[in-house]
């Protein structure tokens, strides 16, 4: 059984609407994000010292797919400090009942991770919140990882 994290929500927009909304990984994810989010290439995510990654594009499908992966890795907060490295993340649409489904799925991200409680929460936040309201009202909420961090009691030292 794949215990990968995986979430998937529903929305109004079309399949093309929701592939631009993936790619706008500042408006739904982090500001603090270095390289294009939008052609298949490398960007740089970081939050703070608590978070940072390097993520390749690996696929992008117009309409149906985004995949990346997790080239490099660092979290301040658990012990092995590469969770995440060598996993994959993937953004499938399908329309289904005239609605277009958006299935996100951290590929490697498992609850055996010391950081999956932390990250299963973020990504709860930042995909079935964030990026569904930047797809529906044209605005998401990119940067709220203070907000969990201090819900798990992360410092920021």
């Amino acid at each position: 059984m794949n215990q990968s994290y995986s979430t998937s929500f529903k929305v109004d927009q079309s399949p093309e609407e929701v592939f631009a909304a993936i790619n706008n990984v500042r408006g739904w994810w982090s500001e603090e994000i270095e390289g294009s989010t939008d052609a298949l290439g490398e960007f740089k995510y970081h939050h703070e010292d608590i978070h940072r990654c390097t993520i390749q594009i690996t696929e992008l499908v117009p309409g149906k797919k985004v995949a990346w992966h997790i080239a490099d890795n660092y979290f301040n907060f658990v012990k092995d400090k590469s969770e995440w490295t060598d996993t994959d993340i993937v953004f499938e649409i399908t329309q289904k009942d005239g609605k277009t489904e958006v299935r996100f799925t951290h590929v490697g991200l498992v609850p055996a991770y010391e950081c999956y409680a932390v990250c299963k929460d973020s990504w709860g936040i930042y995909i079935s919140g964030s990026l569904r309201d930047l797809i529906t009202t044209g605005k998401g909420q990119p940067n709220q990882s203070e907000q969990i961090a201090n819900k798990h009691g992360i410092a920021n030292s």
